[in-house]
């Protein structure tokens, strides 16, 4: 009794967890985080214009997640249809180009490895959704298999968790896919490989990964720590049902009649008659 119900309290423990983090990290922007020092460009290094440099987003600090792009920072693009975020930071929302179909100046010009990218991260929410799902659904085979004690329900949220892990996995997978297609595969005029020159000189821009990018990962590892735990706790619930029973066929004496012997008082049930020497009832052999 002990194993699983300490395996399960673990693993109920770091269910809450990872889907904390995963949902903190859904929806927060701290991804990838760019900083240009603006004052250095200003003072050291010649800007192409005035009106680039006080409206193009690539000049500003900023912070880039799942949905949003948001500048942290007091300068921020002049014109830029910015609003304020659940943070209280001001930011715009990413494109993901939803219909595809949609015919603007922009998608015209979107090559093959362009619409890659689009479709990519498109998949990064997609599967962030299913792994939800799958978390979701585990939450009830959860409380089935604690309350019941259930090796069917508990090892049922333990590959849930599992198909959850692998997923989320998936999706992270899939963002640095789609991080490798803007920084080093595409070319066209809204990748790195276009940037301004001033840019990419050393000092100026810096990137980093942020702490919704660190907190996704634990969410990830979380998730699968919670899945190991359950299985493990199914182990447990089976071991311990078997130790169960054993120590309850002890107490189980086998009771075999013995046809040896007669029924406990069966020659007193009725008494015949008793012919003594000198009976003064008299007998057969009486005198």
């Amino acid at each position: 009794m002990a194993c699983s119900a300490v395996t399960l309290s673990f693993a109920t423990i770091t269910a809450v967890v990872a889907v904390a983090c995963l949902a903190i990290s859904f929806g927060t922007d701290n991804w990838y985080e760019i900083r240009v020092n603006r004052t250095h460009i200003e003072e050291r290094e010649p800007v192409a214009s005035q009106k680039e440099f006080d409206e193009d987003v690539r000049y500003f600090s900023r912070d880039v997640g799942l949905f949003r792009m948001c500048f942290p920072e007091a300068d921020k693009p002049k014109k830029a249809p910015l609003y304020m975020s659940p943070v209280q930071t001001e930011c715009l929302n990413l494109d993901y180009y939803i219909p595809q179909n949609q015919e603007n100046e922009n998608t015209k010009k979107f090559n093959d490895q362009r619409w890659e990218r689009i479709h990519m991260a498109r998949s990064v929410i997609g599967m962030y959704i299913v792994g939800f799902f799958f978390v979701f659904v585990s939450f009830f085979t959860g409380v089935a298999g604690c309350w019941k004690r259930s090796k069917g329900n508990i090892l049922a949220t333990g590959l849930l968790q599992m198909l959850a892990a692998l997923v989320d996995a998936g999706a992270m997978g899939l963002w640095h896919g789609v991080h490798y297609y803007d920084y080093q595969k595409l070319t066209d005029e809204m990748s790195y490989y276009n940037w301004p020159d001033v840019l990419k000189t050393p000092g100026v821009t810096q990137f980093f990964f942020g702490w919704s990018y660190i907190l996704a990962w634990i969410g990830v590892g979380m998730c699968l720590l919670t899945a190991i735990l359950f299985l493990g706790a199914a182990c447990c619930v089976v071991h311990e049902k078997k130790a169960e029973q054993q120590k309850n066929m002890q107490y189980l004496m086998p009771v075999y009649p013995d046809k040896r012997q007669p029924p406990y008082g069966y020659g007193y049930a009725y008494p015949g008659p008793y012919y003594t020497h000198g009976s003064q009832y008299g007998g057969p052999y009486s005198y």
